[in-house]
């Protein structure tokens, strides 16, 4: 049986849907920066100011790493080229996330030092430590299973199904963590601005749609 045209099919849905995605990732970074910068005071991790400190967390945590991690997952099942090519380039877009995210979360750290504040009490930091440091396992999981020295071909062949579904499910739990962030920084500075929390809220949507295409340009680019 003659599966061209399936294939051609999904191709051109997976392409279209990861264009989508990515207008979905701009939106929400837009959105993010204009609340941050318009209403929060500027980010700074160098600032006397703690807010400006805080600041960088959001931004280092959505852009450097939700945004980055489904830029990566799309590149590896969505960019046209050879395999060993769209592996070194997941890789090392991973690799640049799980750097930002370590400045994102010193961020915050660092904004708790300042004011005094309890590390750790929050449902949302737990998932947000749970999840990065799973995504940190994730990635060296990859790179020596798949990269270097990489494993036998069965091996991979037996892994890929799991990394694959792994990958998936850390990006919807970061996804996750930034939309209880969200909402724990709602509840912090009580009474808003009529016009920033819309804005909180379209970013959070944003966010969640732009997991969701991620999700669905990746999923259909498995028929390819």
């Amino acid at each position: 049986m003659d599966y061209s045209n399936d294939r051609i099919t999904f191709q051109r849905k997976a392409s279209r849907i990861t264009v989508v995605a990515h207008l979905f990732g701009i939106l929400a970074l837009i959105l993010l920066l204009v609340w941050l910068l318009h209403y929060r005071e500027g980010l700074n991790l160098d600032s006397d100011n703690p807010l400006r400190i805080f600041n960088v967390h959001p931004f280092l945590m959505f852009f450097g790493f939700i945004f980055l991690s489904g830029e990566a997952m799309m590149v590896y099942k969505t960019l046209p080229g050879d395999r060993e090519s769209q592996k070194f380039i997941h890789m090392f877009i991973n690799l640049t996330a799980i750097c930002l995210g370590i400045i994102g979360i010193h961020a915050v750290f660092k904004y708790h030092d300042r004011r005094n504040l309890t590390d750790m009490y929050s449902l949302h930091s737990w998932i947000g430590m749970g999840t990065f440091c799973l995504f940190c396992l994730q990635w060296l999981f990859g790179f020596t299973m798949f990269l270097f020295p990489k494993a036998s071909l069965t091996t991979r062949a037996r892994a890929l199904p799991w990394h694959i579904c792994g990958g998936r499910a850390l990006l919807y739990m970061a996804i996750c963590t930034a939309e209880t962030g969200l909402m724990e920084k709602v509840t912090f500075l009580g009474q808003l601005n009529t016009r920033e929390s819309p804005l909180i809220n379209f970013t959070g949507l944003a966010i969640l749609l732009f997991g969701l295409s991620v999700d669905l340009s990746i999923a259909l680019a498995r028929y390819v």
